[in-house]
């Protein structure tokens, strides 16, 4: 390890980081030049049209909007990097055509011609020289280095550094072969130029005023031509000249090397003299050679964890195995087969030696016990982790009441169900379940993954008995999310290993029974899809009950589902033969009721009961790793079976919960950014049919503007009405869209209430969709009035291009004729359609036109895919951010307003913070004291934990019994275990004396 961080952490001078330093000296080139050549516009002039400007900041803003949840650090690489050259293609595509910008001095159209020329020529030309390099090195005439292809990546970006630098210089100083000397002063107004003269040289103006000098110096003799043609006989025919810039006229052709093309192949030169050295001398051998080894490395100093799962995502095969998994699992398993009644099957006879596959007594035997409770793990690795490391720690210090105390690691964990989201498969077990864990508490040294234990409990090295062994052991229950494959993965995993990292596993079945210290007892019962337990589970405890379970014992029923809460959210009934169970058979003596599957911490106590038979406590902690649920939602629960309770303690607080709601507005985008895909189809989906849009002159031609937003309103009923009068796919899409809205509210409401609220709810999207839709379409209407667009057919960039290549690029020599030849066309036919990628405003006004003239029939389904292509490619920019805008909103007023969709308004803000867990300790008394200890903030960057390292350990030496067993802590402050907080603290007692009449 100490070799890793050695090589991770030395700074090599790699060959590639070269071409990032040159993109810095390109960008402060760019500002030096830009600066120099139009501050002094942008003082003395401003274009105060305001017609453009607003464009300008619609498109730029949508821009903005689009791209901002890209910015960070949080989004996948592959997807993010998509984005922004998405955005900077339709960008630049759209601005090009503005006006505005050549009144600054920046021809846009010229540097991105130039831009896509230069680019596709050196990555041509580069492309060429590795394929020879690599040919070179079969033959054996270059070192045996030279066999390491450069990454793709390396190639584009050097390609893209050498593009910039040159549409930069050719901004600022041209192609001309013979320079004529130019002042500032010549080019300037006088006004301006007399006020710069009359600072003296005082001010920051007149410094202004000498850098534009040195700029034109710089253009002048720094850059200056490299010399004629006839100098290099050779280079005659493969150059391309300057541009002859003369007073008079000028006699002959020019015969001076451009300067553009002497940067060009200057730089080109520089990355392949860099590149041979580097291949050719083993210099490549000093350092890590390919990003995947540095990739492996890392993966030794940091956690490899997964993110939240994406609840939201359009593109997810998870989510849609889950889904398929889910109907499948009702549909087949749900009262036609149950592993359940499998796992009865498979039991046997009954007999002493078989009663431990569901009956676990060996804890009875100790003075006090102290164990662990924790539900819904294995969501985000950073969140179960942080949980799996508070567990796992030898003792944890903490304030309670005023006074520290230490509360050592649980004997025993217990793990509520839904194990890994978003499906039970391999996968989700290994890395969001197991990993996290084990990180936490290393299993043993022969410890194998792919072991399946045939014959449990499997007990460590040097222990006879399993009552002998003193270290951590875990019991689990499945949730619902387990059962969607029918439990298979459940009992491959759960019930067929023997460890879960360095907690012991000696579990055979999917519910289990515990007999515990003082007449304890921990009911670990497994609801299935059902909700409730089965006939043979019940027969099993409500034997225990009468031969095992003394009349003065209490009992704590551990399930995943909370039926106390949903039950009175959803205004149903669950869990019949649970509730009979405690009823009938416990008789008073279940005194705890803990659950998971709501990701949230609340206890409620009983304060009065019709019902004698009631419990004590209810205890939901679904805080173990997965998203939080909000808790204002059950502030008015008081009422289950009879009983009245009092909420103790919630997890956040209802404040807190209610105010972390406000994220769907702010945040829902940027924690759902693969909803886009959903979200911008849907759209395009309802305005479909409404594009073109052929007569919004009179939208223009209002004086006023309320007048020309009463018309543009207006406009928008009239295209609502058009949509479910004449259209088809927009009505169609709308029809779907408000049934699927109508269903997406929850059952709980009247159908009335539903109806109103799904209603609403589309109209709001609906009308967001037509709004974008005429903005879009009033853009192009504009360009095309001021003639901006639709000017010169499909190719109007590669048209305008070729002209000023001809004029500024003189090709005496015939040289793009012969690449022409050479490529069999592909040399200009390449650049043409690679320039027409940016010329999509162009065809939708040209196509708009010839829809408008002569309808949609006279033109060819090719075409008509173009346009529709072309309007989607930036009608998806405009829409995503606003979709997802409104659905964040809906989804606030449901949860804050209504409290409906607690589940949906809370998955969608992926919070990892707010854990919690819950710490029981049977003391020597026969008394139960809870703690449930809390952490605020999960961390989101970890680093190897150096007393973990440094730690002496035995060969055989189990991780429980280490000082440190964690391998990460916390990369930034405060670190987890040191800010732990205890959130609630209640005993309860034992029953001492006999109040109840015998059960049995």
């Amino acid at each position: 390890m100490g070799r890793v961080r050695t090589i991770l952490t030395h700074t090599y001078p790699y060959p590639h980081e070269h071409s990032r330093h040159i993109m810095t000296a390109v960008i402060i080139a760019c500002l030096f030049f830009i600066s120099s050549d139009n501050m002094h516009t942008l003082i003395h002039k401003l274009d105060k049209n305001i017609k453009w400007w607003s464009m300008y900041v619609c498109l730029i803003g949508f821009f903005y909007f689009f791209s901002s949840p890209f910015l960070g650090r949080t989004i996948q690489p592959s997807y993010s990097n998509f984005n922004r050259w998405y955005v900077a293609w339709i960008c630049f595509a759209s601005l090009y055509h503005l006006p505005s910008f050549q009144s600054m001095g920046v021809d846009m159209r010229m540097n991105l011609s130039l831009f896509l020329t230069i680019y596709f020529s050196s990555v041509l030309f580069i492309t060429a020289f590795h394929i020879i390099f690599i040919g070179l090195w079969y033959i054996g005439l270059v070192a045996r280095m030279a066999g390491t292809r450069p990454g793709i990546w390396t190639i584009v970006q050097n390609c893209t550094v050498i593009s910039i630098a040159c549409c930069v210089f050719y901004s600022h100083c041209g192609n001309r072969a013979v320079h004529k000397s130019k002042s500032f002063g010549s080019n300037s107004d006088p006004n301006l130029l007399a006020f710069l003269e009359n600072e003296n040289g005082s001010t920051w103006i007149s410094n202004f005023l000498r850098m534009n000098q040195l700029k034109d110096q710089i253009c002048s003799s720094w850059f200056a031509p490299v010399g004629s043609a006839s100098d290099y006989p050779m280079l005659a025919k493969w150059v391309i000249y300057g541009e002859l810039v003369c007073s008079g006229s000028c006699a002959g052709p020019s015969d001076e090397i451009s300067p553009l093309y002497s940067l060009w192949a200057t730089f080109v030169g520089l990355y392949i003299a860099n590149f041979v050295v580097e291949r050719s001398t083993g210099w490549a051998l000093t350092h890590p050679s390919t990003d995947a080894e540095d990739e492996k490395l890392k993966r030794h100093m940091k956690p490899d964890f997964l993110d939240m799962v994406p609840w939201y995502s359009g593109t997810s095969a998870d989510l849609f195995k889950t889904a398929f998994d889910l109907m499948v699992s009702v549909t087949l398993f749900v009262g036609r087969f149950d592993m359940r009644m499998m796992q009865a099957a498979m039991k046997g006879p009954r007999d002493d030696t078989q009663k431990d596959d569901l009956l676990y007594d060996y804890f009875n035997e100790r003075e006090d016990l102290w164990f662990d409770f924790v539900a819904d793990t294995g969501d985000g690795g950073n969140s179960s982790y942080t949980v799996a490391r508070l567990l796992a720690q030898p003792s944890i210090r903490t304030v309670i009441g005023g006074s520290m105390h230490t509360l050592p690691r649980g004997n025993l964990l217990l793990i509520g169900g839904d194990l890994a989201y978003p499906n039970p498969s391999s996968f989700t077990y290994e890395r969001r379940f197991f990993k996290p864990f084990e990180y936490a508490l290393q299993p043993p040294p022969w410890y194998m993954a792919e072991h399946i234990a045939l014959d449990k409990p499997e007990l460590p090295r040097g222990v006879s008995k399993i009552s002998e062994y003193d270290g951590p052991q875990c019991f689990i229950i499945p949730g619902d999310h387990d059962w969607f494959d029918g439990l298979h993965t459940f009992m491959r995993y759960i019930c067929h290993k023997s460890w879960l990292g360095g907690w012991f596993l000696p579990q055979k079945k999917s519910y289990f029974a515990l007999q515990l210290p003082k007449g304890w007892w921990i009911f670990g019962l497994d609801l299935s899809l059902h909700g409730d337990v089965d006939v043979y589970q019940f027969k099993f405890f409500a034997d225990l009950c009468r031969n095992k379970v003394g009349e003065n014992d209490s009992v704590i029923i551990v399930t995943h589902e909370p039926n106390w809460l949903l039950d009175w959210y959803w205004k149903e009934t669950t869990g019949k033969n649970v509730s009979h169970l405690i009823h009938e058979y416990l008789n008073g003596r279940c005194k705890l009721r803990m659950a998971g599957d709501l990701h949230h911490y609340m206890r409620h106590s009983a304060t009065g009961s019709e019902n004698p038979n009631f419990v004590q406590h209810l205890l939901v902690n679904g805080c173990g790793g997965a998203f939080l649920h909000p808790t204002h939602v059950f502030r008015n629960f008081e009422r289950f079976s009879g009983t009245t309770y009092e909420c103790k303690a919630a997890y956040p607080s209802y404040d807190e919960s209610s105010g972390i709601a406000l994220g769907n507005i702010l945040k829902f985008r940027k924690k759902n950014w693969q909803f886009d895909i959903i979200g911008g189809f849907i759209y395009f989906i309802l305005v479909f049919s409404m594009f073109p849009q052929c007569n919004l002159v009179h939208i223009l031609n209002e004086e006023t503007w309320s007048g020309r937003l009463k018309s543009f309103s207006s406009t928008i009923w009239s295209a609502l009405l058009y949509i479910f009068e004449h259209s088809y796919i927009s009505s169609v899409g709308s029809l779907t869209l408000l049934m699927a809205s109508y269903s997406f509210v929850p059952s709980k409401l009247s159908r009335r209430k539903r109806a109103i609220i799904g209603g609403l709810h589309v109209l709001a999207h609906l009308t967001a969709a037509l709004l974008l839709m005429l903005l879009l379409e009033l853009g192009i209407e504009i360009c095309i009035r001021n003639h901006l667009l639709a000017t010169s057919g499909y190719h109007t960039l590669y048209e305008w291009y070729r002209s000023m290549e001809s004029e500024h690029f003189p090709d005496p020599t015939g040289l793009r004729a012969r690449l022409e030849q050479w490529t069999l066309g592909l040399y200009p036919a390449c650049i043409k359609y690679l320039m027409s990628a940016f010329d999509v405003p162009e065809v939708m006004a040209v196509t708009r036109i010839n829809i408008c003239k002569n309808g949609m029939m006279s033109l060819s389904r090719s075409v008509l895919i173009m346009y529709y292509t072309s309007v989607f490619i930036y009608f998806w920019i405009f829409s995503t951010p606003v979709v997802s805008l409104i659905f964040g909103s809906y989804l606030y007023v449901c949860i804050n307003w209504f409290h409906i969709h607690f589940d949906e308004a809370f998955s969608s803000l992926r919070i990892a913070n707010y854990k919690s867990f819950t710490r029981f300790h049977i003391k020597k008394d026969g008394d139960l004291e809870i703690f449930t200890l809390a952490v605020d903030k999960v961390p989101k960057g970890w680093k190897l934990d150096p007393r973990w390292e440094s730690e002496v350990r035995g060969p055989h030496q189990l991780s429980h019994e280490r000082k440190h067993p964690s391998k990460w802590r916390s990369a930034s402050s405060p670190d987890p275990v040191r800010s732990v907080r205890v959130v609630d603290h209640f005993t309860i007692e034992r029953t001492r004396t006999p109040d109840l009449e015998p059960s049995c």
